[in-house]
């Protein structure tokens, strides 16, 4: 399967992008100029700090890589190769890269590496993406066979992974005809799907460890306790880039389906019904200290939006995709001191165990440190934009109200 989103590209040279409205530039442009003034090169470390390969660098390109295929302009793309380069070397290594530490998170900016390579055919994007596709197949693996989250968490599998490696590792698989991967990687779902759903609200755990082992998680599950949205946000993610890649009428891409619909449906119970938004914990939003959280709502805008386009979800969903955009438009999106485009309200981060130990309860969750302009959250932000652009010129998506 080749690389459908570079052939996108090529049309959309000669097409116009129409803005949200008649006076304003899109949102999603917007955005990209704040990320491209702000972080030259994607360099949004502060001065002075090691700049490595990295995960939120991947989701900020994911977003600017949208932006250009919708727009055609080659600013985007050239961001993108600007950002990319500095972490290679001319026989495709990646130095600030390690193996050793198989962490998912590191599989993400391969993406990137894929992008360049369908552009330029440049051997070195290639090596480079053959190391991190060569770490998923020495990850190590829990006793189902599913990917441990990274060397030090072991057996463990949250839900952030599945994003972070599986629509690389179908690209790559597509991209270099190795269809042996698409049961693996249909087998990474199904390994979350069975024990992270919760069958009462439909709604996924944020991790699972199959040993047992770890203080976060429940003696006889093994699941942790709460249901944090980011994490679903990645989870759906996954599932609507995944299935791209995938043989459309395998039971792979079947499986994924019916999982992006569960989804669907158990987030769309859970939209605040004033304003259109998702809370940072996902099933508690009465509760002390919760808060309307905006890279998830981003998440789960261009998750709905992306899966009504590609024929994935219903038209109906479209739906809860506008309500979620209009939400971080009037809640979340801000002009910066800078005069510059600005998004508010993105949790830094979360997880589970580590040092200091996290230990997945409501009150680590909602502790976390809240920011604006984290690279996460725009990037999503920059994908919700680009899908509800789309949505806009495509009035036929929007089915039954």
């Amino acid at each position: 399967m080749n690389r459908l989103r570079l052939a996108v590209s090529l049309i959309l040279v000669a097409l116009s992008v129409p803005a949200l409205t008649q006076t304003e530039t899109p949102w999603s442009q917007q955005a990209a100029h704040a990320v491209l003034t702000r972080w030259p090169a994607g360099r949004f470390a502060p001065p002075g700090t090691r700049w490595v390969w990295n995960y939120e660098l991947g989701t900020l390109l994911e977003g600017i890589d949208a932006v250009w295929l919708r727009t055609a302009k080659p600013e985007y793309y050239d961001y993108i190769k600007a950002s990319v380069d500095p972490f290679l070397g001319e026989d495709g290594s990646i130095p600030t890269w390690n193996r050793d530490e198989y962490q998912l998170d590191n599989i993400l900016l391969g993406r990137q590496l894929l992008l360049l390579y369908s552009v330029t055919q440049e051997t070195r994007y290639a090596k480079a993406a053959t190391l991190l596709y060569e770490q998923l197949q020495h990850q190590p693996r829990t006793p189902s066979g599913g990917f441990w989250h990274k060397e030090k968490y072991p057996d463990q599998m949250w839900l952030d992974g599945l994003y972070m490696a599986e629509p690389f590792y179908a690209e790559y698989a597509a991209t270099f005809h190795h269809p042996e991967a698409y049961a693996d990687i249909a087998h990474q779902f199904a390994l979350m799907e069975a024990h992270a759903r919760d069958p009462k609200s439909g709604l996924l755990y944020h991790g699972w460890d199959e040993s047992r082992k770890q203080r976060w998680a429940d003696k006889q599950s093994g699941l942790s306790s709460q249901f944090w949205a980011r994490a679903m946000g990645w989870h759906m993610m996954a599932l609507a880039d995944t299935l791209d890649y995938l043989p459309p009428e395998g039971p792979e891409s079947k499986l994924l389906r019916q999982q992006l619909a569960r989804d669907t449906e158990a987030i769309v119970r859970v939209q605040d019904r004033d304003t259109g938004l998702w809370f940072q914990v996902l099933d508690k939003p009465n509760a002390k200290g919760n808060y309307l959280e905006s890279s998830a709502s981003c998440m789960f805008v261009y998750a709905l939006a992306k899966g009504v386009r590609r024929g994935y979800l219903k038209p109906v969903f479209l739906k809860a995709a506008e309500r979620g955009y209009a939400g971080i438009l009037r809640r979340f999106v801000r002009t910066g001191p800078d005069g510059l485009f600005s998004l508010t309200t993105t949790v830094k981060a979360a997880g589970l165990g580590g040092e200091p130990y996290r230990d997945g309860s409501y009150e680590s969750y909602i502790g976390e440190k809240v920011v604006s302009d984290d690279p996460k959250g725009i990037g999503a932000f920059l994908l919700a934009s680009t899908e509800m652009e789309s949505a806009a010129d495509s009035p036929h998506l929007r089915g039954p109200r």
